[in-house]
């Protein structure tokens, strides 16, 4: 696949508009059409990893792992799997509760809605020790749900994504260096799972974004990182199947140099490395963004391609953020909607030694951008979170979603460091 790089085109119109782009992108301000960040989940212990969706009747959905006490549930163990919900386009948020209660913990929470009648919607999460991949699904927004284990293994899973039209929904997850995709094509009563990466050269792998384009082809994101993580370049590839999750054809999208080390804020290795989000708008485009170096363990960028062929072909690799030379990124996110209609977010930390969450959209399917609009903004009582930025990535993702009205809801993690304490937090665009 070609990946010359490309400039950066913008469509601003006029000095005055390019200053004040420059303006908001550097001052540390909330950009424009965006609101105050607000937390998200329960006041008391630590909720990291959120996952976010919207249906097409005003409901958006956060779906995250609750670390410490669940308030009303003695049994629950640690964590446990929430849901908070909104009726009224993200304006005010019930109560959050547990999913579906368990003994053991529930971690890697995944949510999202069929965009077939953006009614149903599909949550999925490990528990059981990590050895069980659960699927829930709800028609009534989230009041009721109905349960299936999608996979079990006898040792950890790690990391499932999901993808649902129709009838046909899709978990992939990674098992050390095998991608496995769960499949069910009976609105998720019954699956069976295939490895995508059979034959492949050995690596250990780490499942990214998944999506079914209105074709009903299905791609899904990952990553491989070879034995000895922290000194080698990890790969970085999308797989498709055109015939219902039977067979996988797999494409290297770009290969990254190893990750940049941060055991000073205790993180495993591998936690800033590469990572890819993907998705597919309603004509079918499907589009790329992930994390990428160029130096062993040295600073990562954000990057982002398209396909007008299901895949087989990608547009050049492009720079989508605005930040310096030599700034850490990490965390793609990224959302489609409408034809053309694409929305990234990510994390860099382009203030000093503090992280912050951007954003960016094209409506013309990457070609041109908006500015870059800073969506973490601070908030009083936290001492790491401060007006100019937050201390560190608190979970390893973050999510975006598109509403009824067009709107953009964003949510995300901020904490202290690897460990905790930590927080979620979510904004949307007025």
């Amino acid at each position: 696949m070609n990946f010359v790089g490309k400039s950066l085109r913008w469509a601003v119109a006029g000095l005055w508009l390019a200053a004040a782009a420059a303006f908001a992108a550097g001052s540390g301000l909330t950009g424009p059409g965006f609101g105050s960040q607000e937390r998200m989940g329960y006041r008391s212990g630590d909720q990291w990893e959120p996952a976010l969706a919207a249906d097409g009747s005003g409901h958006l959905f956060v779906l995250f792992p609750q670390y410490g006490a669940v308030p009303g549930c003695d049994a629950c163990a640690v964590p446990t799997v929430a849901l908070t919900v909104s009726s009224d386009e993200g304006h005010h948020w019930r109560a959050p509760r547990p999913l579906l209660p368990s003994a053991t913990g529930q971690f890697d929470p995944q949510i999202v809605v069929d965009p077939a009648d953006r009614v149903t919607v599909y949550a999925a999460w490990l528990q059981s020790d990590r050895r069980e991949v659960i699927v829930a699904r709800s028609v009534d927004s989230g009041r009721s749900w109905t349960t299936t284990v999608a996979d079990r293994a006898e040792t950890e899973l790690d990391r499932p994504v999901l993808a649902v039209r129709g009838h046909d929904v899709y978990v992939g997850f990674n098992h050390e260096e095998q991608v496995f995709v769960a499949v069910s094509h009976d609105s998720a009563q019954n699956f069976h799972s295939v490895i995508v990466n059979s034959g492949m050269e050995p690596g250990f792998a780490l499942a990214g974004g998944a999506t079914v384009d209105p074709a009903g082809n299905v791609f899904f994101g990952w990553t491989s990182y070879a034995p000895k993580a922290e000194t080698n370049p990890v790969k970085i590839f999308v797989s498709r199947s055109m015939d219902g999750g039977q067979t996988w054809a797999t494409g290297l999208l770009d290969v990254s140099s190893a990750p940049p080390d941060c055991w000073r804020e205790m993180c495993e290795p591998g936690y800033l490395g590469a990572q890819i989000a993907i998705a597919s708008d309603t004509a079918g485009r499907l589009y790329a963004a992930w994390n990428s170096g160029r130096s062993e363990g040295g600073a990562e960028r954000i990057y982002f391609a398209s396909s007008i062929s299901s895949g087989a072909g990608w547009t050049g690799r492009m720079d989508v953020s605005t930040a310096r030379e030599g700034v850490e990124h990490c965390f793609p996110a990224l959302v489609a909607g409408e034809a053309g209609d694409v929305r990234i977010a990510w994390m860099d930390r382009r203030a000093g030694s503090l992280w912050n969450t951007y954003y960016r959209a094209s409506s013309d399917g990457g070609a041109n951008w908006s500015q870059n609009v800073r969506l973490s903004n601070g908030a009083n009582g936290y001492d790491y979170i401060r007006p100019e930025g937050f201390r560190f990535p608190f979970g390893d993702y973050l999510s975006l979603a598109i509403d009824d009205q067009k709107a953009t809801h964003a949510v995300w993690g901020e904490g202290r460091n690897y460990k905790s304490p930590g927080s979620i937090w979510y904004t949307r665009s007025r």
